[in-house]
């Protein structure tokens, strides 16, 4: 039977959601940052970085220029390990840019790069508060899946974790059978499913997978309602027509640092073939993740290629329990692309007001 998250407005401004978030930003972990900051309802309890679209430290400096951008202070930003468990680290600045922002440009960040290290950041985190910690994990998953190796218990800790990876019966973006968070690092990948094997359903992770996170598609227009709900002065047109690279001039600096950064992201989904879209996986995740987008979801037991080489990264998830073995994951099988860009329009919109220049 499918299990249905149901989505969960807050009628007031109380911390309902504590969030550590596992990235490797990025431009839709830049949103999903963006996002989870204009929430009234969430606390950040901390970011921890890891290698992936870019290098681990130059993930951390970039959510540090976010939340300073966003004139937050206090969250600490650790960094983990800065390569997969078992095979060679690939980045992808062709994706995301030579910094993992796109176009945008961040001033370097004031607040320093935290001295621990991201599984100390897990583990000290979900054991000082258990059962209210959800975790966010939009990057490969090889800092939890060494947190877990220090601490077995982390799966009945935390209150809830939403993975964005893998691809289900649909064509992968990295290789024809895997997506990119999970074929960076395959093995800790599989650690993390078997970790959560033979749990209560409650305890699974909800898994965005690219099948459901494809669809969440930005286009030109959102960025422009992005602009109007922010107060912007002028219009913020990011078109097919105009030259690559083209700097948004909005008077309004989170409008241009998300614009600069999504240019990015739409140009290259146009040179693959894909349109001038931007998939926004992330900000899915991440709205999924406190509840503010309705998901369907459907529990499965999945397993991550790691020996073949051409499907290493592959995830296969059986839901009709062929293989005689508990479920491990809960798998995103339906979403509201047009409700979450409304949810996401409006509410990093309120955060932008906020920001805007005198």
């Amino acid at each position: 039977m499918d299990d249905v998250l149901t989505r969960s407005v807050p009628t007031r401004s109380v911390l309902t959601h504590s969030v550590l978030m596992d990235v490797d930003t990025g431009i839709d972990d830049a949103l999903a940052l963006v996002y989870l900051l204009s929430r009234p309802e969430v606390r950040i309890e901390a970011i921890t970085c890891t290698a992936g679209n870019v290098g681990a430290r130059q993930v951390a400096l970039n959510n540090l220029a976010l939340l300073q951008l966003c004139g937050r202070s206090g969250v600490e930003v650790a960094v983990g390990s800065e390569v997969p468990l078992e095979i060679p680290l690939v980045t992808t600045e062709e994706t995301h840019g030579p910094q993992g922002i796109g176009y945008a440009e961040l001033p370097f960040p004031a607040q320093q790069i935290s001295p621990r290290h991201a599984v100390d950041v897990w583990v000290d985190t979900v054991r000082a508060h258990p059962g209210e910690i959800t975790g966010l994990i939009t990057g490969p998953l090889t800092n939890f899946a060494l947190a877990l190796r220090r601490e077995p218990a982390l799966p009945t800790l935390l209150k809830g974790l939403v993975i964005m990876g893998g691809c289900f019966n649909y064509q992968g973006n990295t290789t024809p059978t895997a997506e990119w968070n999970v074929s960076v690092d395959p093995h800790a990948a599989q650690e993390v499913f078997a970790a959560y094997s033979g749990l209560p359903a409650d305890s699974l992770p909800v898994v965005c997978a690219l099948e459901t996170t494809e669809r969440i598609e930005l286009r030109p227009e959102h960025l422009q309602r992005l602009g109007e709900a922010a107060g912007a002065q002028e219009p913020e047109l990011v078109l097919p027509e105009q030259p690559e690279g083209q700097r948004s001039a909005s008077d309004n600096p989170l409008v241009a640092c998300l614009s600069d950064a999504v240019r990015f992201y739409l140009e290259f989904h146009r040179l693959y073939g894909q349109g001038y879209v931007a998939h926004m996986h992330d900000a899915f995740a991440a709205a999924a993740a406190i509840g503010r987008t309705p998901v369907q979801t459907r529990p499965a037991t999945v397993h991550v290629e790691t020996v073949s080489p051409r499907l290493i990264g592959t995830t296969v998830a059986d839901f009709r329990g062929i293989w005689n073995e508990p479920p491990n994951a809960r798998i995103v099988t339906a979403n509201d692309p047009g409700q979450c860009f409304d949810e996401l329009i409006s509410s990093v919109a309120a955060l932008a007001r906020t920001l805007a220049r005198p």
